[in-house]
């Protein structure tokens, strides 16, 4: 069974959301639709980013160069998405981190008209590179060579499509035999999250030259 790499955009598209405070960014988490949340977590990986590295989702970094609120920009930043079962359970988070800061601070924060939180939802467009693998020894040979954008579909929002929350590359290596499974279990062990789809990538090949960098392809 050959393993299809393929390669992906991440387009943004505008909703009818906007938020100039932190109570109105509230009542929009609660509305917009489960895309608008995936796309301000996880769009930024595809966008060029150069500044405000620790703050890794588009509502902490609005939330430290617009309301110039540091506490509730960290507390957002260090919100790991893959640590939801799903895009609700996500969503509930941020409601109860921002109530949770409206509550403290009694402060709702302002943002100029100008900087307002804009909520974008994603659609991904998926393009078939038309390069096949039959063996993880083989992927372990293209891995280097593919695109952030490819590890981005294959790896991150794949989790988002399987219906078991796994990633592309576990889907197909389970069914290649028992005797990949520490590879798949280490796989698994991975968090894409905290980091560049560079290092993602390296991170990846490492793991399969632990367990397939010594066979033949």
């Amino acid at each position: 069974m050959s393993f299809k790499i393929k390669d992906c955009a991440l387009v943004a598209i505008a909703t009818d959301y906007r938020a100039q405070n932190l109570s109105e960014l509230r009542s929009c988490l609660i509305d917009v639709p489960p895309a608008s949340i995936y796309y301000h977590f996880w769009g930024g990986l595809l966008r060029p980013r150069f500044d405000d590295p620790e703050y890794n989702n588009d509502f902490s970094v609005w939330a430290y160069r617009s309301l110039h609120d540091v506490v509730l920009a960290e507390r957002l930043a260090i919100v790991d998405p893959t640590e939801f079962s799903s895009l609700e359970s996500l969503r509930a988070d941020l409601v109860e981190i921002i109530e949770d800061r409206l509550d403290e601070s009694g402060w709702i924060g302002w943002a100029p008209a100008q900087t307002a939180f804009h909520f974008l939802r994603s659609q991904i467009v998926v393009f078939d590179t038309h390069r096949r693998v039959e063996s993880p020894q083989e992927l372990l040979k293209v891995l280097p060579s593919l695109s952030g954008a490819s590890i981005f579909y294959h790896f991150i929002d794949a989790r988002r499509r399987m219906p078991l929350g796994t990633d592309d590359f576990r889907a197909w290596i389970s069914g290649l035999g028992e005797e990949f499974n520490p590879l798949c279990d280490d796989l698994a062990s991975v968090d894409p999250y905290f980091m560049s789809l560079i290092s993602l990538r390296e991170q990846l090949v490492e793991v399969f030259m632990r367990h397939v960098g010594g066979g033949d392809a």
